[in-house]
């Protein structure tokens, strides 16, 4: 088994080059709106960094155990296979892959943080969304065709789902993959999913129809996702009012859907790698991403529709730059 090593690595460069422009524009924005770069409790880069070397190690054996030959799957042979998968410059290239994602991850949930400083324009999109359903609204529509019992547990579901999906699939990127590029392929595109998607909450700040358009959503069950949404409207109330503490930090921004966005990368990026049955099921999965986002009030239709371009954009340059498949 030939270890995954390259004479150059001008795509790697590339990678980081990109990450240091997307830093550069958090601390210059940082400087602009006078709050510096904060991770409250390191829940956003810290935890999220040894959670995922926590999958990483778990991820890897199994990943030896499969490529030992059947009937050769004792302990000793596994861990030859796994030395022999994982020399030090595969597992720098790997550290350096998730560092880089965790880079772009931490300055876009800083800018999402301070967009709450711009006006929402809830109330175009909300116009935006009644002018694609002839005067409708798309919620109403779900809550009448789905119910509001049983349909608002499955949706929450599949909804709080996505952090862990995620999570595992950045790690597994890293892991899985027999070229280790081909799973850069995966890291660049989902740099690029997360500073596009910031992109657009600076274009159109907003807020979600369940802050705008409350009333749609009263029928629903008390779950976790009115507890989230109360918590979130705090943290936009507390950093307005305290920007300056320490533990101000905002989450909250609708245009455009990135649960829909990273849902729809991780399905394109699971036909790249010719995953078809995972295909099929994260298919599934998106549909019902897209329609939690509406149903629960997280997002309008018009934010999933440019989730969904973001995806196809981020798929594209993240290809481009480390290498489309046709080319390796």
């Amino acid at each position: 088994m030939p270890p995954d090593v390259e004479s150059s690595h001008g795509w790697l460069l590339s990678v980081w080059l990109l990450v240091a422009a997307f830093l550069a524009v958090a601390l210059v924005e940082s400087a602009r709106v006078g709050i510096p770069l904060r991770d409250p409790g390191g829940a956003v880069f810290l935890s999220r960094i040894a959670i995922s070397a926590g999958i990483f190690v778990p991820l890897a054996l199994i990943d030896a155990w499969l490529r030992t030959e059947r009937g050769r799957r004792d302990r000793r042979t596994v861990l030859t296979t796994l030395r022999l998968r994982w020399p030090r410059r595969r597992l720098v290239l790997a550290a350096s892959g998730l560092l880089a994602y965790y880079v772009v991850y931490f300055s876009y949930h800083n800018l999402k943080s301070w967009d709450v400083l711009n006006s929402p324009r809830d109330t175009m999109l909300l116009a935006w969304d009644r002018w694609l359903f002839l005067g409708h609204s798309p919620a109403g529509l779900l809550h009448e065709l789905l119910g509001t019992h049983v349909a608002a547990y499955v949706l929450m579901a599949i909804y709080e789902s996505f952090s862990t999906l995620v999570t595992v699939a950045v790690v597994a990127s890293m892991v899985l993959p027999t070229r280790i590029r081909e799973g850069y392929v995966f890291i660049a595109s989902s740099l690029w999913v997360w500073i596009l998607g910031v992109g657009c909450y600076y274009l159109i700040p907003s807020l979600g129809p369940f802050d705008s358009d409350p009333t749609q959503f009263a029928d629903l069950p008390h779950t976790m996702v009115q507890d989230t949404q109360v918590r979130y409207m705090g943290q936009r109330a507390h950093l307005l009012a305290h920007p300056h503490a320490s533990d101000a930090f905002a989450q909250v921004s609708a245009f455009a859907s990135l649960h829909v966005a990273v849902t729809c990368l991780l399905l394109l990026m699971a036909r790249y790698y010719g995953l078809r049955r995972t295909s099929y099921a994260l298919g599934v999965f998106l549909a019902g991403t897209i329609v939690a986002t509406v149903y629960l009030g997280w997002h309008f239709v018009v934010d999933d529709i440019a989730g969904i371009m973001i995806a196809v954009v981020g798929v594209a340059l993240g290809r481009l730059m480390v290498q489309p498949r046709e080319s390796g």
